[in-house]
C-alpha cells in the first residue's frame, strides 16, 4: 500500500509540529542551577553524533545516589538540554539527595534519519550513564526518566520497552539494562503510532488533514519524502513506536500531568498535546494493572494521591 494524501494523510499528525517547547541551541550554555551551582560534568560525550551530550549535576553523597534523567522536547527538530537549567525541580531533586542529568539527543533530520534514530540517543545516554556509575556516583538500579513532549514520549517509550539491553554485544555500554525505576511525561502524546491519533482524539479524516502529513510520515520512518513508503514495509517501525501498545503490568510506575484544554484541537500543537493523549494512557495503564498518577485536570481527570512529580519520584527512588 502506497502512501497516498487520501488515506496516510488523515491520519498524519507527526511531531515536526511540537511547538510545546521550542528553543535555539544553547549548548555552549553555562550549565548553572537556580543555585547558581555549575553542573559536575559538563557536555559528556555518550556517543559519536554532535548532539550526544549530557551534563549532570551529582547529588552530595558518599554513597551511590538515585539519578533523574531529563529529556527535552521540541518535537524532535529543536530543544536544548540547557531548557532545563532553570527548574525548579532540578534543584529539588538534588536537594532530596537525587543527582540529575539533562541531556541532548540527535534530531530526526539528523542522520541516521527518524524518530527511532532520537530515540535510540536517549536510550544510550541512559546506558552510558549506568555502564559509567562508579565514575558518576549514581546508583544503577534506581534511575527515573522523564521530560516534555518530544521528551516526555521519549520516557515513555524507554519505561515501556521491554529491556533492550544487548547482553552479547560488543559495545560494552549497550550490554547495560535499559529498564528504570520510574517515568514521567508532561504534556506527552500517547503513542508514535499516528495511525491510533483519530480514535484517541476523536477526530473525523477531514480535522486530521495536514497540507505537509505525507511528508511528516515520510520523516518519522527516516526516508525522503520523494521515494514515497510501502506501509508493509515500516509495520516494525509503527510496532516499535507505538509505546501504547506496550504498557503492561511489569512496566515502571508512571507520573503523567497535561493542563492543556480539550475539545476539538484546531491546530498541531493542540493536537500533539491534548489531554486525551493523557487519558489513553491512563486508560491503557488501569486495564494493564500498572501504577499511575495521571493528571489532566480541564478534562476532568485528577488523583487522589494529589502528589506532583518531584515527590512521586522521590517516593518511588529513595
Amino acid at each position: 500500500m502506497k502512501l497516498k494524501k487520501n488515506n496516510l494523510a488523515v491520519y498524519s499528525i507527526f511531531i515536526l509540529g511540537f511547538f510545546f517547547i521550542q528553543s535555539q541551541e544553547k549548548s555552549n550554555n553555562i550549565p548553572l542551577n537556580l543555585n547558581g551551582i555549575k553542573a559536575d560534568f559538563v557536555n559528556e560525550s555518550y556517543g559519536d553524533h554532535k548532539r550526544n551530550k549530557f551534563d549532570i549535576w551529582l547529588a552530595e553523597s558518599e554513597k551511590p545516589t538515585p539519578l533523574v534523567i531529563y529529556i527535552h522536547g521540541g518535537g524532535f527538530s529543536n530543544g536544548d538540554k540547557s531548557n532545563y537549567y532553570n527548574s525548579k525541580q532540578l534543584v529539588r531533586f538534588l536537594e532530596k539527595g537525587i543527582s540529575v542529568a539533562t541531556i541532548n539527543y540527535r534530531f530526526q533530520h539528523h542522520k541516521p534519519f527518524g524518530i527511532l534514530a532520537s530515540l535510540n540517543d536517549s536510550k544510550r545516554c541512559l546506558q552510558f550513564i549506568r555502564y559509567y556509575a562508579e565514575k558518576y556516583n549514581i546508583d544503577k538500579n534506581k534511575v527515573g526518566v522523564y521530560g516534555a513532549s518530544a521528551g516526555a514520549g521519549t520516557s515513555l517509550w524507554i519505561g515501556f520497552s521491554d529491556d533492550m539491553s544487548d547482553p552479547s554485544g560488543s559495545d560494552l555500554i549497550l550490554r547495560e539494562s535499559t529498564r528504570v525505576s520510574c517515568v514521567g511525561a508532561i504534556a506527552t502524546q500517547a503513542t508514535y503510532d499516528f495511525f491510533k491519533w483519530p480514535e484517541i482524539l476523536n477526530l473525523s479524516e477531514e480535522l486530521m488533514l495536514d497540507v505537509n502529513s505525507e511528508k511528516r510520515i515520510a520523516k518519522a520512518f527516516g526516508v525522503k519524502y520523494e521515494e514515497r513508503i510501502d506501509l508493509k514495509s515500516y509495520d516494525k517501525t509503527i510496532k516499535e513506536l507505538d509505546f501504547l501498545d506496550k504498557i503492561d503490568k511489569n512496566d515502571p510506575p508512571m507520573f503523567v500531568f497535561n493542563n492543556q484544554k480539550g475539545g476539538i484541537p484546531k491546530n498541531n500543537n493542540q493536537r500533539n498535546h491534548h489531554p486525551l493523549h493523557a487519558k489513553a494512557l491512563k486508560e491503557k495503564a488501569d486495564k494493564e494493572g500498572l501504577e499511575s498518577v495521571v493528571y489532566a485536570p480541564k478534562i476532568g481527570i485528577t488523583d487522589s494521591k494529589n502528589i506532583g512529580i518531584v515527590d512521586f519520584f522521590i517516593e518511588k527512588l529513595k
